[in-house]
């Protein structure tokens, strides 16, 4: 069986990074990416896809993207299934991230300095990570 999923979108917010009770990073943010056509109307679509990541994937993630930036990411689409508040079961789907790349170059002002200008950012050791 195969579930890899590969994905390019821009981040609609900052990385939230949360630490669990073992002591191990993870990292939530959600990707807007469009549709590769419109619809009825002609209007691009866009879909929001919820993306997770963990480890040293999760602290790159925070280190070095925020909002607006461009990424590639890779991994599996995962299913979970929980239980609202009146007992009702629910879905939650998102994308369990296990590489990340720069999708652009960095903009102004943002996270990570770039001065080759191939989106990655100066102080990057990808050593660092593993």
């Amino acid at each position: 069986m195969l579930n890899h999923i590969v994905l390019m979108g821009r981040l609609t917010r900052d990385v939230e990074l949360r630490t669990t009770q073992a002591n191990t990073s993870v990292a939530s943010f959600t990707l807007a990416c469009d549709r590769d056509f419109g619809g009825r109307d002609g209007e691009k679509e866009t879909d929001f896809i919820d993306c997770v990541a963990w480890r040293s994937t999760a602290d790159f993630a925070a280190k070095y993207f925020a909002k607006g930036r461009m990424a590639v990411v890779s991994g599996r689409l995962q299913i979970r299934p929980w239980t609202d508040k009146e007992g009702n079961k629910r879905y939650s789907t998102e994308v369990v991230v296990d590489n990340m790349y720069f999708g652009d170059s960095k903009p102004d002002g943002k996270k990570g300095g770039d001065s080759d200008g191939f989106g990655i950012p100066d102080d990057f050791n990808p050593g660092a990570f593993e």
